[in-house]
């Protein structure tokens, strides 16, 4: 992959097996590259590493300090040179009514990085103008995990 390219090269089935080095390398290259305002989504299973790439794009971005699960606090927000950077874990929530109890509107619209962990509980209230990213395991081969990004995601046909 090449500097200027913001999604990942594709497989011929639509996806990219990648190491968790390779994830996070990729991670703090597309971060380096976006711009706000920017809504990213992050699918995938538990463990599938979804809070590792949203790491590797916030310290691409630029954020300095510390990045965290918001499993627990739901959201986090951090500095960066470009933006403020909104990292949202929504696993928690148990509708879509909750959103407006942490902010989700002010997160939507503001001139920043909205990363969003289990965007799925967003339901409706998710802008169609995002970026998505589903991470998933690989049967037999835990040390790689396999990323779609961009509009084939929820589109790919078949297995691995």
């Amino acid at each position: 992959m090449n500097d200027e390219s913001l999604l990942p090269p594709l497989a011929a089935e639509g996806h990219i097996a990648l190491t968790e080095t390779e994830l996070t390398d990729w991670g703090r290259r597309l971060g380096r590259q976006i711009n706000p305002p920017l809504i990213i989504t992050l699918h995938g299973d538990l463990g599938a590493g979804k809070t590792t790439l949203a790491r590797a794009i916030c310290h691409g971005y630029g954020v300095q300090d510390e990045v965290t699960s918001p499993t627990f606090a739901i959201v986090h927000v951090y500095d960066a040179s470009k933006s403020q950077v909104y990292h949202v874990d929504l696993f928690r929530l148990d509708s879509p009514r909750e959103l407006q109890n942490i902010g989700w509107d002010d997160m939507t619209q503001a001139d920043a990085l909205l990363l969003v962990e289990w965007p799925e509980r967003a339901g409706e209230l998710l802008p169609e103008d995002h970026v998505p990213i589903q991470l998933s395991h690989i049967p037999g081969d835990p040390s790689r995990r396999v990323l779609y990004a961009g509009g084939h995601v929820g589109h790919r046909t078949g297995g691995l």
